[in-house]
């Protein structure tokens, strides 16, 4: 995969976040008091991303600083010290999970990464970051399973934020594999079955949905997106529903009732892989916060992955 898919992928779900960071914590009456009986439109200039899309790229620079061959201790402690940097950074001033700042803090107390995410917790906070774990390991699922559910397990122990971590990094997978659109929802749930009957719950409400005309009633049944499980159902309802129309896809996931930024970069990211580079429009590329940044770490996630062919 070069590396104009995986600009595809960091400006999909860096720019669903954006579209969905001044609609988050707002209920679907007021983002259409503000925006419109369409709810909102396009992300704002400058498009600002938040919590989600920076521990996304912590992650993914922690896994290129361990390198992607190497051992799982290696590269989760990596991936935590990329964490500790981001959660002392004044650019994290975004809102940033409860969940996600406990984990990490218990782990720059000195904490195993195995034992610092709290097992409580069902956030999606661990289920919004992953999605390069997908463009790295597309060709290698076991590793693929095994690098979510590990990266997760910093800050979230609960079995249904695992599922969900695993299920993000492989809705990538299935999007650059090509998969027909119509075997995302049974191949997500084979792959995460038997983990957590939370997260099996909310791929079948999805499922059941499906046939619904009515798209707000079916994302209310689904849920509001502040756990892991919802936040990937609903970012997965967004994309069976439109999955040939990034911006389209992009509008419906930010105009929700809950998390609406965690659920539109979720989503971002997939159709990102799905679609390409092109299918993004190039107004709101050319707004997005660090852009230039994000098209060098492309080239290098793509440098990464030649070299772990090699």
């Amino acid at each position: 995969m070069g590396a104009q898919t995986a600009e595809a992928i960091l400006f999909g779900l860096a720019l669903g976040d954006a579209i969905g960071y001044p609609t988050e914590f707002m209920k679907l009456d007021a983002i259409k008091a503000r925006y419109g009986a369409a709810g909102i439109q396009a992300p704002p200039d400058p498009a600002l991303f938040t919590d989600d899309t920076q521990m996304t790229l912590a992650l993914t620079e922690g896994l290129l600083d361990a390198g992607l061959k190497t051992d799982l201790d290696t590269q989760m402690n990596a991936i935590g010290a990329r964490f500790i940097a981001w959660s002392h950074s004044p650019e994290n001033n975004r809102a940033p999970g409860i969940t996600c700042m406990r984990g990490v803090q218990r782990f720059e107390s000195g904490m195993a990464w195995r034992a610092s995410g709290i097992v409580s917790s069902k956030g999606c906070g661990s289920a919004m970051r992953v999605a390069t774990i997908g463009y790295f390991y597309q060709h290698q699922p076991d590793k693929l399973r095994e690098i979510a559910d590990a990266s997760g397990r910093i800050t979230h122990g609960h079995t249904a934020a695992i599922a969900a971590s695993m299920a993000g990094a492989y809705l990538i997978k299935l999007a650059l594999d090509g998969t027909p659109i119509s075997d995302y929802l049974h191949a997500t749930s084979a792959f995460t079955s038997g983990i957590s009957d939370d997260f099996d719950a909310a791929l079948y409400r999805v499922g059941h949905v499906g046939a619904w005309n009515d798209e707000e009633a079916a994302l209310s049944h689904i849920g509001e997106g502040w756990t892991g499980e919802e936040a990937i159902a609903l970012a997965l309802y967004c994309v069976l529903r439109y999955p040939d129309d990034y911006t389209a896809c992009m509008r419906r996931a930010a105009t929700t009732n809950g998390d609406s930024d965690s659920i539109a970069s979720i989503a971002g990211g997939i159709l990102g892989a799905r679609l390409g580079l092109e299918t993004i429009p190039a107004d709101w590329r050319a707004r997005c916060e660090k852009a230039d940044y994000l098209r060098d770490l492309a080239g290098r996630m793509a440098s990464a992955v030649a070299g772990q062919r090699s």
